[in-house]
């Protein structure tokens, strides 16, 4: 699938045009490490900061976090600090493990609880010299130490001594802290909306990894430790002996960031390509394969962090081959890896894709639970289960999984996806921070003491030796990283969170914008107002009431398609019929997933009556006239929010108009074609899912919108000149389940306007697929109007959910009597399909 690059097609798509008025252009490739210019007022604040920045130690680290010091401070103040080692001998920036400073600033009252990737930022006379000293845990936590202090600048905080003096020894919340990427050694990416593998392409390691050096450093500056290059569904050679060289240079090019470099492996590997007949875990054989493997992967990548395993999941191979349990399989291997101080992440995504839906017992979301519940204390300590955050798969709201309050015994970390795999793809605007803190503030109640999913994960709730954060992000290639600049906001987020769970979501959008676009207050008020509305709003017009996305799961995961939820075996049922909808889950009378959590949590989602609006069909089976917590019906629940969701997203284009001028041309253009787009696509899922609803329920809107758009005109109801009506597939996914499509060198189509004189925006709904790029043009009478490319390459190759786009052209005149004529030139595949036209007043 080609990812969507909103720069390259603003002005074929939307015709955005201005004059900015600030900066220079920027590409987003340097996300909120940008060290931009502050103006000349907020510069003269830092007339104190020293001329010189010495290390004590010349490992590489720390001279990385040397010259990103320097780097910082020449673009920010315009300055250019001399670089210097060991003692200093005049006012310097020291920076060192914290038992290298006390060798030199021998007053300063060290915290004795600074460890590991742990900083202090403070001040201390060293010689008699004032210093401003960065002190790590170790290398690490030093680099750390260096990236919160150039934050502080970016933000205009102060760095004076007196300020920094009052700051406390920053730690981390745990001692994991991952990036995992889907790359595959094709140079694809699954699930990566950001261009091509920064990792790998052909087959091989890129030859320059410029590139994977940069990452590292966007990871390091938020606290990132590691790195895991290849996709979960790990390719068979990719630990093949002269594959491991390849790796190596990866690992060298995160290495100077403090990145450890982890890789996915499959546990069939020592049958499938090892050469021997079994991958049996409890065979001697076996397990002599995997430390012979491992310790060739350390002689070439001495500080090689570990391996990430998916097993028994969606097809691919596992220990039930063999009759054995994930603990047989991720023990086998964490042997191997235990002399090496190797950690092992078995992931906890095993399920059954084949379920029988006519069984009313059935449910995917007890299979975590299930599976690893009874093995609780039967993983080597250096494994860790690695738990999505819900137990169905990334969906834009799910109750937390209980397998966290399941697993006392074991380490255990948490399971967050960057990538938007079911929040709009870094098409749509998400931000993902509040739905992460709901679950990571979430009390299990094991125990019937307090128990927060943020506690469990760092191993402090039950007193575990190790646990922590895996984010699941899929950069790519493309110079802003993620395809949006917008959606960068979730990689800095992901990062804050891991690093300290108790940072607020509205803190951590506001540094990531000043970071990231400046300190003007109307840019951060405007960015923050849309980040933090962004998920809710995304929910409201995808899927509410604990339903989940509703996106076409049997298909790319992304535009509207309630109707393959059902009848299959993948178990993301909603169990929509004509007597209601919802999955009971109950312990009385459904599939007993309530009693997965504890006897305190249980109470909440048992009952109908105490199960809150927000997850109540996640947990409940009722008819669509059941009357929710908030007074309304279900069905009208659904109208209502998907109507409020799509004008919402409407209301992101004109908060984000209002900072031209204030942002640079570039990134005002790029992120207003991006919620253009959005806002577009929000509302053919607002239509899809109502109508679906009101297909299958028969209880009509009481607003009376719902199939009723009085300004839209069908393409197939329209005069057509070669353009054919053709059934779309799923029929949710087009108005009228229709599209016009053209099976000839050029169609048209005509519509004559019957409303009074005035000025109008005419809106063409077209489908812009990934397989051609068809030329359209729109004409009054004889005048050209409007004309553009479908070269957006959404994700899908026939008209649908999935491909369906929004071209507005506002600001004509016009007459009753006039005639707006639309024509459509095929190209391969694409066949310059329409599906209707709106025309509202302006």
């Amino acid at each position: 699938m080609k990812p969507i690059r909103f720069a390259r097609f603003v002005l074929a798509l939307f015709c955005v045009s201005f004059v900015a008025t600030v900066g220079l252009a920027e590409t987003g490739a340097d996300a909120w490490l940008r060290y931009a210019p502050l103006d000349v007022k907020a510069a003269s604040g830092y007339k104190s900061l020293p001329a010189t920045v010495v290390v004590l130690n010349d490992s590489e680290v720390l001279r990385t976090a040397q010259k990103e010091l320097v780097r910082g401070v020449k673009g920010m103040l315009g300055r250019t600090l001399r670089e210097g080692s060991g003692v200093p001998t005049e006012a310097a920036v020291i920076i060192g493990s914290i038992d290298e400073v006390r060798t030199v600033a021998t007053d300063l009252k060290a915290s004795e609880g600074l460890h590991g990737d742990g900083f202090w930022l403070t001040s201390a006379r060293v010689h008699g010299f004032q210093c401003i000293v960065i002190a790590g845990g170790s290398d690490r936590g030093a680099l750390y130490g260096v990236f919160a202090l150039l934050s502080k600048i970016a933000r205009e905080e102060s760095v004076s001594a007196l300020d920094l003096k009052k700051d406390e020894p920053q730690q981390p919340s745990a001692p994991v802290r991952w990036a995992n990427q889907w790359d595959n050694l094709d140079g694809s990416l699954e699930r990566g909306y950001g261009g091509r593998s920064i990792f790998f392409e052909g087959g091989s390691a890129r030859a320059d990894l410029t590139r994977v050096s940069e990452y590292a450093r966007l990871l390091a500056s938020v606290g990132i430790n590691a790195c895991n290059v290849n996709n979960v569904n790990a390719n068979l050679h990719i630990l093949d002996s002269d594959f491991i060289p390849q790796l190596a240079r990866i690992a060298a090019a995160l290495r100077p960031w403090g990145v450890q470099m982890g890789i996915s492996v499959d546990v069939s590997m020592p049958k499938t390509v090892g050469g021997l007949d079994t991958f049996d875990p409890l065979d001697t054989r076996v397990a002599e394969w995997w430390q012979k493997k491992v310790d060739e992967v350390y002689r070439a990548i001495p500080d090689f962090g570990g391996v990430v395993v998916k097993a028994d999941s969606e097809g691919r191979l596992g220990p039930s081959v063999y009759g054995r349990t994930p603990a047989d399989a991720a023990d086998v291997i964490a042997r191997a890896l235990k002399p090496h101080g190797g950690i092992v992440f078995y992931r906890a995504f095993v399920y059954n894709h084949h379920l029988d839906w006519t069984n009313l017992k059935n449910d995917r979301a007890r299979a975590a639970y299930d599976i690893f519940h009874p093995l609780d204390g039967k993983f080597d300590d250096n494994v860790i289960v690695q738990i999505k955050y819900g137990p169905i798969d990334f969906q834009v709201r799910e109750p937390v999984s209980p397998l966290f309050g399941g697993l006392e015994h074991t380490n255990v970390g948490i399971e967050l996806q960057v990538t938007q795999e079911y929040t709009g793809q870094q098409r749509h605007t998400c931000f993902l921070v509040p739905m992460w803190k709901q679950v990571l503030d979430f009390d299990m109640r094991v125990g019937g003491r307090a128990t927060p999913v943020k506690e469990i994960v760092a191993g402090k709730s039950f007193a575990r030796p190790t646990g922590g954060y895996i984010g699941v992000v899929n950069v790519g290639m493309d110079q802003d990283w993620l395809g949006n600049h917008l959606a960068q906001a979730n990689l800095y987020g992901f990062g804050r969170l891991a690093w300290n769970p108790n940072l607020s979501s509205e803190q951590i959008v506001d540094e990531w914008t000043r970071l990231t676009f400046g300190n003007d207050p109307v840019v951060v008020k405007t960015v923050a107002q849309i980040q933090l509305a962004s998920w809710k709003v995304y929910e409201s017009y995808t899927g509410v009431l604990g339903l989940q996305t509703l996106t076409n799961i049997l298909g790319p995961h992304y535009g509207p398609g309630p109707e393959s939820q059902e009848r299959n075996g993948w178990g993301q049922w909603i169990r929509a019929e004509k007597d209601g909808v919802g999955l009971d889950r109950s312990l009385a009378t459904g599939t007993k997933f309530v009693g997965q959590y504890s006897a305190e949590v249980q109470k909440i989602y048992e009952s109908a009556a105490s199960t809150p609006d927000e997850l109540f069909l996640f947990f409940h089976h009722v008819p669509y006239i059941y009357k929710l917590h908030s007074g309304k019906t279900v069905i009208q629940t659904i109208y209502d929010s998907h109507y409020w969701g799509a004008e919402r997203a409407g209301q992101f284009v004109d908060e984000w108009k209002a900072l031209r001028g204030h942002v640079d041309e570039a990134r005002y253009g790029d992120v207003l074609a991006q919620l253009t787009y959005q806002s577009g696509h929000a509302i053919v899922w607002r239509d899809a899912i109502n109508d679906w609803f009101y297909r299958i329920s028969g209880v009509a809107d009481a607003q009376g919108r719902v199939g009723n758009h009085q300004n839209r005109t069908e393409a197939e109801s329209m005069e057509l000149t070669g353009y054919v009506p053709v059934d779309v597939t799923a029929w949710e996914g087009a108005s009228g389940g229709k599209a016009a499509v053209c099976p000839v060198a050029s169609c048209a189509a005509k519509l004559r306007f019957n409303g009074p004189p005035g000025w109008y925006e005419v809106d063409v709904e077209y489908f812009d697929q990934n397989n051609g790029v068809s030329k359209y043009r729109v004409f009054v009478g004889d005048q050209l109007v409007d004309e553009w490319l479908a070269d957006a390459h959404l994700p899908a190759t026939q008209p649908n959910g999935d491909s369906s786009a929004r071209r507005r052209i506002p600001g004509l005149r016009l007459h009753p009597g006039d005639e707006l004529h639309i024509e459509g030139v095929p190209d391969a595949g694409e066949r310059a399909p329409l599906d209707y036209v709106e025309i509202h007043r302006e």
